[in-house]
């Protein structure tokens, strides 16, 4: 069986010259042997109202961090700036789906801010009190997370595009007593009705004292008796609020991650830690200088949205680009068009976007100029080699690295990833490569043991970090036993791995989503990569169906690379790849052709709808779908297929 790496051993180590620091070693090394010593030095990088009285409060599984300090979140994004050059640099760049833009500067932001606390405060917001927000994508919604931040306030942003349902969840589980939201959100040219739905949810939530609602669309809209107009809330406010200093370890955000059963877990971030991990993360993968456009392509309904859109980019005064829209409407070059348009020096995106754009094969990404690129980023799942040289070679014309980033809603920050603010170091295609300074993770054994070099396990970490979840919302057992019942003492995210003769971090997928053939564990991510090896296909997703002879049967969902078309003879030669590639064991025993794969609108492939199908399930919930005619497409080249092998 080959190891990831062999997927692209011609490829080799390919090195880049990047600025040049401390050697990445040794940090990691001293960050270990001294680690509260040294997240103390990276907390100075914050403002404090009061230095802590004790680094790390430890009692495992709860870690507290910087206990007695005190700050305030929107003081570290904002206020620390207004006296410094940068008050009038742009701090955000929005782009909207049509091409209309709108640029706010340190100032501005400052200023919203602290209109919007003193609105939330008159509405008898206080620090502690939950806030929903359920926005799209626009400049508000920063204003709005931190706004609640300069009070005290605890804001859960819930993504646009979850159901009734969902929101109703969310708000009832946090108790809150304010939902911000807009009158409708654009995608794909149609009219997201975001009012509406928390109309929906409104008779289920008795929490909820107020919504706020924003004019973005310009639909008609009915106000209750609840309801208040942001901009007519905006025009009375005064320009400046006094910030709350909360405690280290007061809550800033509530964060839901779904999960395949049971109701969604409320991830609790802190304040001082959450704060001090995003800073540093940022600093050693991005390098953050002066003149840097950066691009996140993420939500803010996501957790990377909030590190790395809201919080870490505006600590560092960096000018970012939001855009609210999908990467391929109306045109699938949207990504290529905005790094042109703003000149953007750093492009953080999906695995999953960059195989939709690779589809369409490299002469739309070389229509356009990218040369003002520095420095490319990844994020939300593993990346496969094929994709990764497509985009070191079409995007970075060979000349950015890449960080490609591993970590969780959970986790806060990133947790693996290159380094390029401390040093270059010879990057592999589809490796995270090391644990960022100051993370301890390793891949063990299902005894806890780690594992020889080679060897496939599980990723955990051995030792608190900064950026680690609080609890979960009102649930200290339920934290335990997802998080810390598995292997004793450490951190299971469960996600399975292995580490190369180098050192270097593969991962290979969710390890529930490991496939055992045959007494033989197959990770998601290891087969998803041998398919997309192949010359002809673009992007890949593989499930599991109960067998039983093997065990499991692997079953593929393939989209075609354009000027391929979808024929038997493909079909054979793709599983003859396979075989070659991965060995016999990894034998597809179905292999079905598609032109989309279901994905949430975040870009993530929904591969237990797949599992459903292959499996003859149920479907269940699909309300974060992007596209659903890509679901029924997949049952129905699922339906023609067994309908040929059956007569």
């Amino acid at each position: 069986m080959s190891s990831p790496s062999k997927l692209y051993e011609e490829s080799g180590k390919i090195k880049i010259s990047v600025r040049l620091g401390k050697r990445l070693e040794n940090i990691s090394k001293d960050a270990l042997a001294e680690p509260e010593e040294f997240w103390a030095e990276q907390a100075k990088s914050l403002v404090w109202s009061k230095e802590w009285d004790k680094v790390l409060d430890w009692h495992p599984p709860f870690a507290k961090w910087f206990t007695g300090g005190k700050l305030n979140a929107s003081v570290n994004c904002l206020d620390r700036h207004i006296k410094t050059d940068i008050k009038n640099k742009a701090a955000i760049i929005w782009e909207g789906e049509n091409g209309e833009t709108r640029t706010l500067s340190y100032f501005q932001l400052y200023k919203e801010v602290n209109k919007f606390a003193n609105v939330l405060k008159k509405l008898n917001v206080s620090k502690g009190d939950r806030v929903t927000i359920y926005m799209p994508m626009l400049p508000e919604l920063p204003i709005a997370m931190l706004g609640c931040a300069r009070i005290g306030a605890v804001h859960s942003v819930v993504f646009s595009g979850f159901s009734a349902q969902a929101l109703q969840d969310r708000i009832n589980d946090a108790q809150s007593k304010i939902v911000i939201t807009a009158d409708g959100g654009v995608r794909k040219g149609k009219l997201i009705e975001l009012k509406k739905v928390v109309d929906e949810s409104l008779p289920f939530v008795p929490s909820v004292e107020h919504v706020i609602v924003l004019k973005r669309a310009g639909n008609d809209v009915m106000l209750g008796s609840k309801d208040h107009w942001w901009n007519e809330l905006m025009e009375g406010a005064k320009p400046y609020c006094t910030p709350v200093q909360v405690e280290s370890t007061h809550p800033l955000y509530i964060l839901y991650t779904s999960g395949t059963t049971g109701k969604p877990k409320g991830v609790i971030h802190g304040t001082g830690g959450y704060l001090t991990h995003v800073y540093a993360t940022a600093k050693w993968v991005f390098d953050f200088g002066s003149q840097d456009i950066f691009f996140c392509t993420a939500d803010i309904g996501w957790v990377t949205g909030h590190s790395y859109i809201v919080y870490a980019p505006l600590m560092h005064g960096a000018t970012e680009i939001m855009y609210e829209g999908a990467a391929d409407f109306p045109k699938p070059d949207r990504y290529w068009a905005i790094v042109e348009k703003h000149g953007a020096t750093i492009l953080y995106t999906t695995p999953t976007a960059l195989r939709m754009y690779m589809k369409y094969g490299d002469e739309i990404p070389n229509s356009f100029d990218l040369s003002s690129l520095r420095l490319l980023g990844t994020v939300g799942e593993p990346i496969n080699p094929e994709v990764w040289m497509w985009y070191f070679k079409t995007i970075g014309k060979e000349r950015c690295p890449i960080v490609d980033t591993w970590w969780q809603t959970e986790t806060g920050g990133i947790m693996l990833s290159m380094c390029t603010g401390i040093e270059t170091i010879p990057m592999k295609p589809g490796s995270a490569t090391f644990p960022v300074p100051g993370v301890d993770a390793v891949v063990v054994d299902e005894k806890g043991k780690t594992v020889p070099a080679g060897t496939k396990g599980y990723i955990v970490v051995r030792r608190p970090w900064p950026g680690m979840l609080l609890t979960l919302w009102g649930d200290d057992e339920k934290y335990r036993q997802v998080y810390w019942s598995k292997f004793a003492g450490m951190y299971y995210p469960g996600d399975y791995a292995l580490n190369d003769q180098d050192g270097y971090l593969w991962l290979l997928g969710r390890a529930d989503d490991v496939l055992k053939v045959a007494g033989h564990r197959l990770g998601t991510m290891e087969l998803e990569s041998a398919f997309v090896s192949h010359k002809a296909i673009a992007e890949a997703a593989v499930a599991g169906r109960p067998d039983s002879t093997k065990g499991e049967a692997i079953i593929a969902f393939l989209v075609p690379k354009e000027g391929y078309a979808k024929s038997e003879n493909l079909r054979k030669e793709v599983v003859a790849h396979i075989r070659s590639t991965l060995g016999s064991i990894a034998t597809p025993d179905e292999v079905y052709f598609v032109s989309k794969l279901p994905k949430t609108r975040s870009g993530k492939i929904m591969r237990r709808l797949l599992k459903s199908i292959a499996s003859g399930d149920k479907i269940g919930d699909v309300t974060t779908l992007e596209d659903g005619a890509a679901i029924d497409e997949v049952k129905q080249a699922y339906e023609d297929l067994k309908n040929v092998v059956e007569s």
